[in-house]
């Protein structure tokens, strides 16, 4: 094979274990790696676009040290992808497959528009590790609930990484490139990038360090540490694998040598990963998770939609009175992550205790975090709410105050996070002021509020409503 193949990038920046990238050097021909500018990436929040442009700046670097390069362009992939075959006379075009519905009508019209053109066109697995229509009960339906799924795949064999291709040829003359900077892809994060920053771990090496450092000294006592939001207790790989910078395979496989060492932790990371694997087997089958209540017999529960009620805007800003909740949103705004156990506290407080809508924390979070993935933190709102397929059972209010007390007894994580009441606080606390919009004219000197909702008051209202549900 002579012709050129074009590879198109998406959410797996990286250079190793990337299926699509290995075909297209093993074809033959020329490899023209380009990433596409189209709805998927302009509709998506402020700071997972701004990491997302980290990320590509990252991986372009990482194929110039190849001798290769990333070729950037904008529009609709229907129409951009084909007048590329064009351009280049490229004889192929490989990529990675999405998940979410918008991606597959996307890639369904592109392959079939391509193979009218004569062109070969091919999807790879990569981003999970079981593709979702693999995975089936014995009736041939799919997992609604979390244990089988795991038992189900926990044993199944997963292809060993593979290696960065050694060489990937160069054309004769590369395609023209738009130009990075001009896409603005932060903007929207205004005065808050140069906050989050340096809490960001960037690009493959990066994430195989993150990874690596987790196996050596933390995974031994991730089932207990996992859940302590204040100290370093957990892998942080969320924000790589969401980018691609690393796969779900890689850390696998780091985890079942991990076990086969003998570290207790292993096997609960392990769980996490296909946690995530769960969340995508559900967006396949069910694609209404990702903007409707999983449950339809949900629909008919009294949640308040109106996002411009003060507690709406309280609970946004870290001002809740509520001081599990608050540290947990402040910490998002400077790091633009969220512990877990965090995102639990702040999700069932939300639903539950101001009765607000899933949703309106979802598309909150989908603005905020830089480790933002559709389907994973849409199974997380729902299973918070009640709403989910597996939920936490709505009668099952978190009382954020119990909660501290049980994972955050000497108070670390509030200290970490909290500026207000404390004479000297700490520099991420103080941090969080300067990531904020100005708009909200917040100050460390303020007085930190009373709660606006409290556990217990909360909690009988949640409640009282599941109770009268209509449902």
């Amino acid at each position: 094979m002579t012709e050129p193949v074009l590879v198109w990038i998406r959410r797996d920046l990286r250079l190793s274990d990337h299926a699509a990238l290995a075909a297209g050097a093993k074809r033959g021909g020329a490899v023209i790696p380009i990433f596409l500018r189209d709805d998927t990436v302009t509709g998506i929040g402020a700071a997972p676009k701004w990491r997302l442009g980290l990320g590509i700046e990252a991986f372009a670097a990482a194929l110039r040290d190849k001798g290769s390069r990333l070729i950037l362009r904008s529009g609709d992939a229907r129409e951009v992808i084909p007048a590329l075959v064009r351009e280049t006379g490229a004889g192929a075009v490989y990529w990675q497959r999405a998940y979410n519905p918008d991606a597959v009508a996307r890639d369904t019209d592109v392959k079939s528009a391509l193979k009218e053109m004569g062109c070969d066109a091919e999807s790879f697995a990569g981003h999970v590790m079981f593709e979702p229509w693999t995975v089936e009960t014995k009736q041939g339906d799919y997992y609604k609930v979390y244990t089988p799924f795991w038992k189900s795949v926990r044993d199944r064999h997963v292809a060993a990484p593979a290696r960065a291709p050694s060489d990937l040829q160069a054309p004769e003359a590369w395609p023209e490139s738009e130009q990075l900077q001009d896409w603005k892809l932060g903007t929207a994060m205004d005065r808050g990038a140069r906050i989050v920053r340096p809490f960001v771990q960037l690009g493959e090496q990066a994430a195989q360090s993150r990874l690596g450092a987790f196996m050596a000294s933390k995974v031994q006592d991730y089932e207990r540490t996992r859940d302590i939001p204040g100290i370093d207790g957990t892998s942080n790989l969320s924000e790589n694998l969401s980018l691609g910078e690393i796969s779900p395979a890689q850390c696998w496989h780091a985890g079942l040598r991990a076990r086969e060492e003998g570290k207790a932790g292993a096997e609960t990371f392990l769980k996490e990963l296909v946690w995530r694997e769960f969340a995508y087997h559900l967006m396949w089958h069910t694609p209404r998770i990702l903007d409707r209540n999983w449950r339809e017999d949900w629909d008919a529960f009294p949640w308040n939609e109106d996002e411009r009620r003060a507690e709406v805007k309280a609970w946004k800003q870290g001002r809740t009175g509520v001081r599990f909740v608050d540290a947990a949103m402040r910490e998002m705004y400077v790091t633009g992550r969220m512990h877990n156990r965090g995102r639990m506290i702040v999700a069932s407080y939300l639903t539950k205790h101001l009765m607000c809508h899933w949703r309106i924390g979802q598309k909150w979070f989908d603005d905020c975090l830089i480790d933002w993935d559709p389907a994973s933190n849409a199974m997380g709102w729902q299973w918070s709410a009640g709403s989910g397929p597996d939920a936490t059972p709505y009668f099952r209010v978190f009382n954020p105050e119990t909660q501290l007390d049980r994972f955050d007894k000497d108070r670390a994580y509030v200290s970490h996070w909290i500026a207000e009441e404390f004479e000297r606080p700490h520099e991420d606390a103080l941090a969080y002021f300067d990531a904020i919009p100005r708009s909200w004219n917040m100050s460390p000197s303020d007085d930190y509020p009373d709660p606006i909702v409290g556990p217990g008051e909360g909690r009988k209202r949640a409640l009282a409503a599941y109770e009268d549900r209509d449902f």
